[in-house]
């Protein structure tokens, strides 16, 4: 009796394969499903929630984590702490589970990828791919000049895609408004659309809400559902890829082709056969550990797992990329309306919000997370002016020696001195955020939060073992890099100073309680003590599969074709060779629509 194990179930044959039924990997399957003689497999891990509410009622967002829908990975320690990194287990990924910030990156940002190595990639070529996939509704007019969006009707328009973006500010907010004034003091009030990439200042940002539904528009809802009946895509749910199969390796003189995609579903192991291409679409996290279980990966991590090697590249899970944030909680006048008794699930509060929601598709349930947003150059202690000059001392204080560090640092040196640049993001939430553990307070609170733009520390994500079920190890290095700490702690002081300058400070109440005792900050060595104890992640890891030349770092080339390889790509965020400012939905759409184009042999011009 044979020994050998069970040859997998051959399910189908495709002629395009995606691993991943995220927010890419169905960008991707829409598109290329356009052409009726193109066939299209979609694997997944999770299922289809289209009809949760957990998912589609905005405000119930943070009600997806550390749950069924989510991957709950865990970063390694920062400070003695693990770090939560939820990633969407479920189709539309993390575009299904995120807080629906719609933010945009900054045109330099983006120019640096072609820098790096990248031809073809930059800002130019990847803006109408922003405008491609979003539709953005502006409100009436006196929510606009409320909101401060006069920029928006002498600017760039938004395009007609499937994403439904909106301003969930209302005239009833008063804290929007103030917000927006408030950065007026400081001379930063943008004047251009954050989307035509050069933006800096404070700004009401719209949010991936349907307007007409008020319900989270996300990557499921927008790109799959329509296209969910065609004849020609076919869709595996809660199926959990084991490896590509490459065909002829020995012979493949690094250019393997992958011929099989096995997967397991319901404890059966299964197949598809591949036509034309496999794309790995399954996030930051995924992709690298697919591509190691596959044998791509660094040849000392493969040959400790027994998993034989088809193309020795020490760059996959490398390059790990997040930014970090922290905040500061202040408590607020009587009269100020927050969401604090929600938080503290007061029945009243519940019963009325969920009434508002049900009825008339209003209050808070109806907002998707931040909506009061700004992008900042490093502020000096003077209050109302950047500080270039401290700027500049910190980048040549900690200059990195290593070759490859230092490249990374030179790229992002010249982001942060490029004229109109920022070094830190800013928010507001009107609710309190326990940074310090499960706490919740029974006083009413304003926070401020703060986050990096370009953080200098990388990481790294790889496999523990060959058994796909196993969860990697994640050590983003979070804080590695001493201007890291720098720059965040003086964004933390930042914060200070904004909560007490008119109109914002008007909300607050007079010698009113914070977070926490260390919250009161008087120093830049108590500010970095407090990013240390306190920093979290943003949720926006990328960079696991660069794309980068592989002598420089990289996975993929600009064509998103994974080195060693003749039919594999990547297409989502961990091709991004460099982190952009802000949230990431939005470029990983773009990216995902361009890679749609590429592959189709339609790049826009």
């Amino acid at each position: 009796m044979s020994n050998a194990p069970p040859q997998p179930q051959v399910v189908g044959e495709f002629d395009y394969v995606i691993i991943g039924g995220g927010t890419s990997g169905l960008v991707l399957a829409s598109r290329l499903s356009e052409n009726k003689q193109c066939h299209v497999a979609v694997i997944e891990a999770g299922s289809n929630r289209l009809d949760d509410p957990r998912v589609n009622i905005p405000g119930m967002a943070n009600r997806t984590h550390g749950t069924d829908l989510d991957w709950q990975f865990k970063t390694s320690h920062l400070n003695g702490r693990q770090i939560r990194q939820p990633q969407g287990r479920l189709l539309g990924g993390s575009s299904g589970i995120n807080n629906q910030a719609f933010i945009a990156p900054s045109a330099a940002g983006i120019d640096a990828w072609e820098t790096m190595g990248n031809d073809g990639w930059n800002w130019g070529k990847l803006a109408p791919y922003y405008r491609k996939f979003h539709t953005l509704e502006v409100p009436d007019k006196a929510t606009a000049e409320h909101l401060g969006l006069q920029h928006l009707e002498t600017d760039l328009d938004s395009g007609r895609g499937p994403i439904q973006a909106s301003y969930t500010g209302t005239i009833q907010n008063p804290l929007a408004k103030a917000w927006v004034d408030t950065f007026k003091k400081f001379n930063f009030s943008v004047n251009s659309n954050p989307f035509s990439g050069k933006s800096l200042g404070g700004y009401a940002n719209p949010s991936t809400v349907d307007p007409r539904t008020k319900t989270r528009s996300y990557a499921a809802s927008a790109y799959f559902e329509p296209a969910m009946e065609r004849s020609n895509l076919n869709t595996f749910t809660e199926a959990v890829v084991q490896r590509l199969v490459f065909s002829d390796v020995q012979n493949a003189t690094d250019n393997a082709i992958a011929d099989k995609v096995v997967f397991i579903s319901h404890g059966t192991i299964k197949c598809v056969k591949v036509r034309k291409e496999v794309i790995l679409a399954a996030g930051v996290i995924g992709s690298p550990k697919i591509l190691e279980l596959s044998g791509i990966g660094s040849t000392k991590i493969l040959e400790a797992h027994s998993i034989p090697v088809v193309h020795s590249n020490e760059n996959v899970g490398e390059n790990l990329q997040d930014h970090l944030m922290t905040g500061i909680s202040f408590e607020v006048r009587s009269e100020v309306r927050t969401l604090d008794a929600l938080v503290r699930q007061e029945p009243m509060a519940v019963e009325t919000a969920m009434r508002q929601y049900g009825e008339e598709k209003a209050g808070p349930l109806a907002v998707g997370g931040i909506g009061s947003h700004a992008i900042m150059p490093l502020m000096s202690s003077g209050i109302t002016t950047s500080d270039y000059t401290e700027l500049k001392r910190l980048i040549e204080l900690y200059e990195p020696q290593d070759a490859k560090a230092k490249a990374h640092y030179n790229i992002v040196r010249e982001i942060f001195q490029a004229p109109g640049e920022a070094t830190g993001a800013f928010f507001l939430m009107p609710v309190q955020w326990p940074l310090h553990g499960p706490t919740i307070h029974h006083e009413n609170y304003l926070s401020l939060g703060t986050n990096q733009c370009h953080p200098l520390s990388r990481g790294s994500v790889h496999i523990t073992s060959s058994d796909p079920i196993d969860p990697p190890i994640i050590n983003p290095q979070y804080l590695s890099s001493e201007l890291d700490l720098e720059l965040m702690a003086r964004q933390v002081m930042f914060l200070q100073v904004l909560a007490f300058t008119p109109p914002l400070s008007d909300f607050l109440k007079p010698d009113g309680m914070r977070n926490h005792p260390s919250a009161h900050i008087k120093s830049i060595e108590e500010a970095k003590e407090y990013v240390r104890a306190t920093a979290i992640s943003n949720y926006h890891p990328c960079g696991s599969c660069a794309m980068l030349p592989e002598e420089r770092g990289g996975v993929v080339s600009n064509r998103l074709l994974v080195y060693g390889t003749r039919n594999v790509r990547v297409v989502d965020a961990s091709i991004f060779p460099i982190i952009p400012r802000g949230n990431i939905q939005s470029t990983v759409y773009a990216v995902a629509e361009r890679a749609a184009d590429i592959i189709q042999g339609k790049d826009i011009k």
